[in-house]
C-alpha cells in the first residue's frame, strides 16, 4: 500500500464509528433474515480511487469486520488495481467477494465510470448514493458482465438505495443490465434509485434452472427510457410498490415460470405491456392493486400474455413485513423528490410527502425531474404573473443562499444567483434542474427566472418543486415571473421539463412578496 493510501485509511478514518440515523430503517425484504446494517459500528474510511476501495476491504482484520467506505470523485479502470488480504478484489470491477458487513456510500459526487459493482458470496452489504454509468460487457473497457450492479452466487441481505444507474444503450451497444440477481440471491431491497437509458433494467434468475432467487423488494424507484426487464423474474417472489415507470418500449414487470410479483400503487406512463408474462408461455403470476396506468399499451400475441387492458390479479401474495404505501396519485412527485444519488437521502413519509434524512447531504443532485406536472400543481406563470404587480417583491433571497443541480454543460450553479445576467447555467441536455437552498427555513411565494440573452425563450416547460416535501408548487411553459401560495422551505427546485433549444438560467431569483 502506498503512503497516500495509508494516510487515508488511518489519519482520515475516525476509529470505530456507528452509521448515522439515515442508514436505519431499511424497508422490505432486506429488513428480514437478520436485517441489513452494512458496516454499522465499523471503521470509517474515505476513498477517492478504486484501489483505495479495494485496500480498505483487504486491510480489515477479517472478511466480516464491519467497514464503512465513503467514496468521493470518479472511480474508473485507470485508478482501480487489485489489493490482497482479507478479500478477493479485481481491477476490472469493484468486487465484494466472500465478504460481509460493508457499506459503500457516496459522499459529494461518487461516479463509477464504466466500472461496475459486483457482489459474489457476500452478505449484509449497503450500496448507497453512488452514480454508476456505462458499464460494458463488450467493447472497451469491459466490466462486471455489463451490469451496473451485479449480485451473483449466494448473496443475501443487500440494500441498494438512493443511487443512479444508467447506460447509453442496449446489448447491441455493449451493455447488459442495471441490476442483475442470479445464482441464489435473497433478501434484497432496491429503493429510491434512478435507473435510466438502458436496454435492460434487470433480471432475477438467469435461466429457467436458476430457481433460488427470491424475496426482493423494489420501492420508490424511478425507471425511465428502458426497454424491458423491470424486472424479468423467474421462480421467486417480488414486492414492487410506489415505483414510477416512464417510457418503457417493450415490457415492464415480467414474472414467468412460476415467479410471482405483488405490484401495488405504482405509476406506469407511456409503457408497453406494464405487467404480464412475456416472450414465453411459461406463466408467472401477479397480485396487483392501486396502480395507475397513463398512456400504456397492452400488446397480446402468441408469446405475450399481458395483465391488461383490464388488469386483474392471478394470485394473492402476503408480505411478512410492515411498510407504508403512498397513494398512486402522488407517486410521481414523491419519487422525483427522492429517487437518485445524493438527494439528502430524502424518503417518503408514506403520506404523500417526504422526509429529508440529510446525514449524507452535499452540494449535488436532489432531483432529476423531467416529468409532466402532477395534479397537485398550482397555476402556471402565464396565469399568475399579473398578481405580482400589486405586491412589492422585497429582497432577492437567492443572493444569500447556495445552489446545486443535476448536471451542467455550461457555467456553474452559482451563476444563477450572482446578480449578473451575463453569466448562466445550462443543463447537459434539454431538461434539467437547478435549485436554491438555505441553511434555515425561508418563506417564499415568487420566483423570477431569467434566461441568458443569447438563448431567450428556449424553455418551453417547467415545474417549481418544494424539495422538502416533493410538492409541485407551479408549472408553466415560459420563463419569467412565477407566483404561488406562501410556502416555507429550505430548498426550491426549478425543473426544466422541455425546451426548444438550449435551455439556460441566468438568474434564479426568489422573493417573499408582500
Amino acid at each position: 500500500m502506498n503512503k497516500q493510501s495509508i494516510f487515508r485509511l488511518t489519519a482520515l478514518a475516525s476509529g470505530m464509528m456507528v452509521l448515522p440515523n439515515a442508514w436505519a430503517g431499511v424497508e422490505g425484504y432486506a429488513s428480514l433474515n437478520g436485517g441489513t446494517t452494512g458496516g454499522e459500528g465499523g471503521q470509517v474510511v474515505y476513498a477517492t480511487t478504486g484501489t483505495e476501495i479495494n485496500e480498505a476491504m483487504c486491510n480489515r482484520a477479517s472478511d466480516d469486520t464491519p467497514l464503512i467506505i465513503y467514496v468521493t470523485g470518479t472511480i474508473n479502470h485507470a485508478n482501480t488495481e487489485k489489493a490482497s488480504g482479507s478479500c478477493s478484489t479485481s481491477d476490472t470491477a469493484i468486487q465484494f467477494k466472500g465478504v460481509s458487513n460493508i457499506s459503500l456510500i457516496g459522499k459529494g459526487e461518487a461516479l463509477f465510470d464504466e466500472i461496475g459493482i459486483h457482489l459474489r458470496e457476500a452478505s449484509n452489504i449497503i450500496i448507497r448514493d453512488v452514480h454508476v454509468r456505462n458499464v460494458k460487457k463488450s467493447g472497451s473497457p469491459i466490466s462486471n458482465g455489463g451490469d451496473s450492479i451485479g449480485l451473483e452466487k449466494n448473496v443475501h441481505n443487500v440494500w441498494i438505495d438512493h443511487n443512479e444507474l444508467e447506460a447509453s444503450g442496449g446489448e447491441k451497444d455493449g451493455y447488459d443490465s442495471l441490476i442483475d440477481m442470479k445464482a441464489t440471491v435473497q433478501y434484497v431491497t432496491v429503493s429510491y434509485n434512478y435507473l435510466h437509458h438502458s436496454g435492460r433494467g434487470g433480471l432475477i434468475g438467469s435461466s429457467d434452472n436458476d430457481t433460488e432467487n427470491t424475496f426482493i423488494t423494489f420501492h420508490h424507484n424511478r425507471y425511465e427510457d428502458i426497454d424491458s426487464r423491470l424486472p424479468l423474474l423467474r421462480h421467486g417472489t417480488v414486492h414492487a410498490y410506489n415505483n414510477y415507470y416512464k417510457n418503457v418500449s417493450k415490457s415492464g414487470m415480467n414474472p414467468r415460470i412460476g415467479g410471482q410479483i405483488k405490484a401495488e400503487h405504482n405509476v406506469f406512463e407511456n409503457v408497453q405491456n406494464p405487467i404480464g408474462t412475456f416472450y414465453t408461455d411459461d406463466m408467472g403470476y401477479w397480485d396487483i392493486s392501486g396502480n395507475k396506468f397513463i398512456d400504456v399499451t397492452w400488446l397480446d400475441n402468441s408469446t405475450n400474455h399481458p395483465a391488461g387492458p383490464d388488469p386483474v390479479s392471478t394470485t394473492s401474495i402476503s408480505v411478512p413485513y410492515s411498510y407504508d404505501v403512498d397513494n398512486a396519485d402522488c407517486v410521481v412527485s414523491v419519487v422525483l423528490a427522492t429517487a437518485g444519488y445524493d438527494k439528502d437521502d430524502a424518503v417518503s413519509s408514506g403520506t404523500c410527502s417526504t422526509d429529508s434524512q440529510a446525514s449524507n447531504a452535499s452540494d449535488q443532485s436532489t432531483e432529476t425531474g423531467t416529468e409532466p406536472a402532477d395534479s397537485s400543481a398550482t397555476d402556471d406563470s402565464d396565469s399568475s404573473a399579473t398578481a405580482t404587480s400589486t405586491k412589492e417583491l422585497g429582497d432577492n433571497l437567492s443572493l444569500n443562499a447556495s445552489s446545486d443541480g443535476n448536471g451542467k454543460s455550461h457555467g456553474s450553479y452559482g451563476d444563477v444567483r450572482d446578480g449578473d445576467i451575463t453569466t448562466y447555467w445550462a443543463p447537459k441536455g434539454k431538461t434539467g434542474r437547478v435549485s436554491i437552498k438555505w441553511d434555515s427555513q425561508q418563506t417564499i411565494n415568487t420566483l423570477v427566472i431569467t434566461e441568458a440573452s443569447d438563448f431567450a425563450e428556449q424553455i418551453t416547460g417547467w415545474q417549481v418543486v418544494n424539495n422538502d416535501t416533493g410538492d409541485v408548487l407551479a408549472t408553466g411553459t415560459a420563463a419569467g415571473t412565477i407566483t404561488f401560495a406562501d410556502v416555507s422551505l429550505k430548498k426550491v427546485n426549478f425543473v426544466i421539463t422541455s425546451s426548444s433549444g438550449k435551455p439556460t438560467v441566468a438568474e434564479f431569483e426568489t422573493y417573499y412578496a408582500k
